[in-house]
Protein backbone atom coordinates (compact mmCIF):
# COMPACT_ATOMS: atom_id res chain seq x y z
CA UNK A 1 0.00 0.00 0.00
CA UNK A 2 1.09 3.54 -0.75
CA UNK A 3 0.00 6.85 0.04
CA UNK A 4 -0.99 8.95 -3.06
CA UNK A 5 -1.05 12.85 -2.74
CA UNK A 6 -1.28 14.24 -6.39
CA UNK A 7 -3.74 11.83 -7.86
CA UNK A 8 -7.27 12.09 -9.16
CA UNK A 9 -10.13 10.00 -10.66
CA UNK A 10 -12.47 12.85 -12.06
CA UNK A 11 -16.59 11.84 -12.78
CA UNK A 12 -17.77 12.57 -15.74
CA UNK A 13 -21.66 11.06 -17.36
CA UNK A 14 -22.50 11.45 -21.12
CA UNK A 15 -26.02 10.95 -22.62
CA UNK A 16 -24.27 8.12 -24.97
CA UNK A 17 -21.64 5.53 -25.31
CA UNK A 18 -19.88 6.93 -28.41
CA UNK A 19 -19.69 9.91 -26.98
CA UNK A 20 -17.51 7.70 -24.04
CA UNK A 21 -15.76 6.25 -26.01
CA UNK A 22 -14.70 9.77 -27.73
CA UNK A 23 -13.74 11.82 -24.46
CA UNK A 24 -12.09 8.26 -23.57
CA UNK A 25 -9.92 8.63 -26.32
CA UNK A 26 -8.88 12.20 -26.04
CA UNK A 27 -7.85 12.19 -22.89
CA UNK A 28 -5.43 8.98 -22.74
CA UNK A 29 -3.92 10.29 -26.29
CA UNK A 30 -3.20 13.81 -25.16
CA UNK A 31 -1.75 12.39 -21.88
CA UNK A 32 -4.32 14.21 -19.72
CA UNK A 33 -5.46 10.89 -18.17
CA UNK A 34 -3.56 7.68 -18.31
CA UNK A 35 -6.91 5.37 -17.92
CA UNK A 36 -10.49 5.93 -18.54
CA UNK A 37 -13.11 3.47 -17.84
CA UNK A 38 -16.72 3.38 -19.65
CA UNK A 39 -19.18 1.87 -17.54
CA UNK A 40 -22.95 1.74 -18.60
CA UNK A 41 -25.63 2.65 -19.61
CA UNK A 42 -26.92 4.23 -16.22
CA UNK A 43 -30.35 5.07 -15.27
CA UNK A 44 -30.34 8.59 -14.55
CA UNK A 45 -33.09 10.64 -12.65
CA UNK A 46 -32.61 13.93 -11.56
CA UNK A 47 -34.35 17.11 -12.06
CA UNK A 48 -33.36 20.25 -15.15
CA UNK A 49 -34.82 23.35 -14.64
CA UNK A 50 -37.98 22.62 -12.14
CA UNK A 51 -38.57 19.37 -14.48
CA UNK A 52 -38.17 15.68 -13.68
CA UNK A 53 -36.21 14.11 -16.37
CA UNK A 54 -35.07 10.55 -16.60
CA UNK A 55 -32.63 8.84 -19.46
CA UNK A 56 -29.66 6.78 -19.85
CA UNK A 57 -25.99 8.23 -19.44
CA UNK A 58 -22.80 6.24 -19.63
CA UNK A 59 -19.81 7.14 -16.52
CA UNK A 60 -16.30 7.85 -17.78
CA UNK A 61 -13.71 7.22 -14.71
CA UNK A 62 -10.95 9.12 -15.69
CA UNK A 63 -7.62 8.39 -13.58
CA UNK A 64 -4.82 11.21 -13.73
CA UNK A 65 -2.31 13.39 -11.79
CA UNK A 66 -4.31 16.88 -9.87
CA UNK A 67 -1.93 18.91 -11.57
CA UNK A 68 -3.75 18.04 -14.83
CA UNK A 69 -7.37 18.72 -13.82
CA UNK A 70 -8.11 22.11 -15.42
CA UNK A 71 -6.81 20.97 -18.93
CA UNK A 72 -8.94 17.88 -18.27
CA UNK A 73 -11.74 19.91 -17.82
CA UNK A 74 -11.45 21.72 -20.35
CA UNK A 75 -10.96 18.68 -22.71
CA UNK A 76 -13.71 17.72 -21.41
CA UNK A 77 -16.11 20.33 -21.86
CA UNK A 78 -15.21 21.31 -25.43
CA UNK A 79 -16.28 18.27 -26.56
CA UNK A 80 -19.65 17.89 -23.87
CA UNK A 81 -23.08 18.55 -25.38
CA UNK A 82 -24.52 19.77 -21.92
CA UNK A 83 -23.78 23.27 -20.95
CA UNK A 84 -24.18 21.85 -17.19
CA UNK A 85 -22.14 18.32 -16.98
CA UNK A 86 -20.77 16.57 -14.31
CA UNK A 87 -17.03 16.93 -13.56
CA UNK A 88 -16.22 15.85 -10.28
CA UNK A 89 -12.75 15.03 -9.19
CA UNK A 90 -12.37 12.65 -6.03
CA UNK A 91 -8.79 11.79 -4.76
CA UNK A 92 -7.32 8.91 -4.54
CA UNK A 93 -5.35 8.41 -0.81
CA UNK A 94 -4.05 5.15 -1.39
CA UNK A 95 -3.56 2.31 -3.56
CA UNK A 96 -1.01 -0.69 -4.43
CA UNK A 97 2.30 0.64 -4.70
CA UNK A 98 3.10 -0.64 -8.57
CA UNK A 99 -0.22 1.02 -9.53
CA UNK A 100 0.33 4.68 -8.20
CA UNK A 101 4.20 4.46 -9.60
CA UNK A 102 2.42 3.48 -13.10
CA UNK A 103 0.42 6.05 -12.58
CA UNK A 104 3.19 8.42 -11.47
CA UNK A 105 5.66 7.68 -14.62
CA UNK A 106 2.46 8.07 -16.99
CA UNK A 107 0.54 11.55 -15.60
CA UNK A 108 0.88 13.63 -18.00
CA UNK A 109 3.17 11.97 -20.70
CA UNK A 110 1.34 10.96 -24.15
CA UNK A 111 1.42 7.49 -25.33
CA UNK A 112 4.16 6.31 -27.22
CA UNK A 113 1.94 3.52 -29.63
CA UNK A 114 -1.51 2.11 -28.80
CA UNK A 115 -0.26 -1.04 -28.27
CA UNK A 116 -1.10 -2.73 -24.76
CA UNK A 117 1.69 -2.54 -22.28
CA UNK A 118 0.05 -5.18 -20.51
CA UNK A 119 -2.93 -7.50 -20.13
CA UNK A 120 -4.62 -6.07 -17.22
CA UNK A 121 -7.54 -3.56 -16.52
CA UNK A 122 -6.37 -0.34 -15.00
Amino acid sequence: MKIARSFVTVWVTVPGRPLAVKRSRLSVESGLSDCAQISGPLESMDRWQGVEESGKQWRVVFKTHSRLLFNLEALVIANHPDDTLQFLERPILAGSKKYLDWLGECAGTPPKSTTRRRSKTH
